[in-house]
């Protein structure tokens, strides 16, 4: 049995019932049937069925954002947000699938040389729960528009979400069958991976989970896409605006609650201006409004959990008895924990070496830009990361130093439908988004032919 639960209120949702291995072998065996007929569907017709989802998501948009709201603790601001993104992500594939699938000709020694992109067949998708639609579209809609089937492990957490994502799917005129949610245990996973018909996994979760996808997935030799965790860095060095990188700071550390993976997760200042730094930044964090996820007004929602919140306790606890300043913050109240900033942050604690899934920002002060840069890139983790400096030239050396899959001067870490989006280290394999997100679940095979016939 699944039960879903509002984390603001307490409340039960719904229950669902799990899918037997008979129910889920199934489920798996008629994507295997569906994708041999869609592999063959012409790229228009897919490109077609990308602009009717993208239409479905909007259509229903305010339906997906309460759903995504009760089951998660989200902003119901936040939540609608997240379902534009989900559309326009369709769009843009439309838009660029035939530049992106396209077949490359290849001079080497014989008469023709080509490079063909084709499906590999059914992936598994095993995705969190904090960002309900987004994640699963941003594997799906490339998955499915290269030609393959796809089945759904959603956390059990956002069963509603899962489900709706299917319906939707449908809705908008993919083949029956071809993309599935199905509500199986973590035990059934395995057998899932190890069975002939699935021929990839992609995770989006914990370096651990990670780690037992990717060793689930060797043993079977099935093709993996990871991405893991973060703790993100945003430098600001001294020449920067420090209003402005105060500013983005408290959007990139605080948004979805805490709760992302790309989030600001340790802000390092250079000691020049940690002062009008950290100002400005109380300034922005008081700004934020604590509250219920469905009141329009509300910037802040709670955990998606009181074992979330009681994690938050725990990290400022140890950076405090480690020699850290809460500066505003520091409580929980429930499932909601207060936005939180500390200073005096060191590379001991916690929140420095952890991945701190919630509103809690500590501020690491550098001596210098090399010592910002060797802070950074102190950790297991290497998602994204950001550089603040008036000196745009500048900003991209520093840029370039940084170890991570993604680094944006003067701007939030994010995700785009047509940048590559994935990690390095600790924060996964492979890409997500773009064209070499579009090439990950697929074969690259070589067409040569000859004129040698003897």
């Amino acid at each position: 049995m699944i039960l879903t639960r509002n984390p603001a209120t307490g409340a039960i949702l719904r229950t669902y019932t799990q899918y037997s291995e008979t129910v889920a072998f199934s489920a798996l065996e008629h994507a295997h049937a569906a994708y041999l007929a869609w592999q063959q569907t012409s790229l228009a017709d897919r490109m077609e069925c990308l602009l009717r989802l993208a239409e479905v998501l909007r259509q229903k948009s305010e339906q997906y954002a309460r759903l995504m709201s009760e089951e998660t603790g989200k902003t119901i601001r936040a939540a609608r947000a997240e379902i534009e993104k989900c559309a326009w992500t369709c769009e843009v594939y439309a838009t660029h699938a035939a530049a992106w699938l396209a077949e490359e000709e290849v001079a080497a020694d014989g008469r023709k040389h080509r490079v063909v992109i084709e499906p590999l067949g059914v992936i598994l998708a095993i995705m969190p729960w904090n960002f309900p639609f987004w994640q699963v579209i941003r594997f799906l809609v490339p998955t499915l528009l290269a030609g393959n089937g796809a089945l759904l492990k959603h956390a059990a957490n956002v069963t509603g979400s899962a489900l709706n994502i299917q319906e939707a799917v449908n809705e908008a005129g993919f083949p029956q069958d071809l993309f599935s949610t199905i509500l199986v245990s973590h035990e059934l996973v395995e057998q899932i991976i190890a069975h002939p018909l699935c021929q990839g996994v992609s995770l989006t979760g914990s370096a651990e989970a990670g780690r037992i996808i990717a060793a689930t997935a060797g043993r079977y030799l099935k093709k993996t896409v990871l991405e893991l965790g973060g703790s993100d860095p945003l430098i600001v060095l001294a020449d920067a605006d420090t209003a402005a990188a105060a500013k983005a700071a408290v959007t990139g550390r605080f948004q979805n609650n805490g709760q992302s993976c790309i989030a600001a997760k340790r802000l390092i200042v250079l000691q020049e201006v940690q002062e009008a730094f950290i100002a400005a930044l109380l300034v922005e964090v008081a700004k934020l409004v604590v509250g219920e996820p469905l009141d329009e007004k509300t910037d802040i929602g709670p955990l998606v959990n009181e074992q979330a919140a009681e994690k938050m306790e725990r990290f400022v606890a140890d950076a405090v008895a480690k020699g850290a300043v809460i500066r505003t913050g520091g409580k929980r109240h429930g499932t909601y924990f207060d936005p939180t900033v500390l200073t005096h942050v060191t590379p001991d604690m916690a929140v420095f070496t952890e991945e701190v899934f919630g509103p809690v920002a500590p501020v690491i002060v550098a001596r210098t830009e090399d010592e910002a840069v060797a802070l950074a890139n102190s950790t297991r983790f290497g998602l994204g990361a950001s550089v603040w400096s008036r000196d745009l030239t500048h900003g991209e050396q520093i840029a370039r130093k940084l170890d991570a899959g993604a680094v944006f001067v003067n701007g939030l870490t994010k995700s785009d439908p047509r940048m590559p989006f994935g990690g390095i280290k600790a924060s996964g394999l492979g890409r997500e988004l773009s064209r070499w997100g579009l090439r990950e679940f697929a074969n690259i095979k070589t067409i040569n032919v000859y004129d040698n016939l003897g």
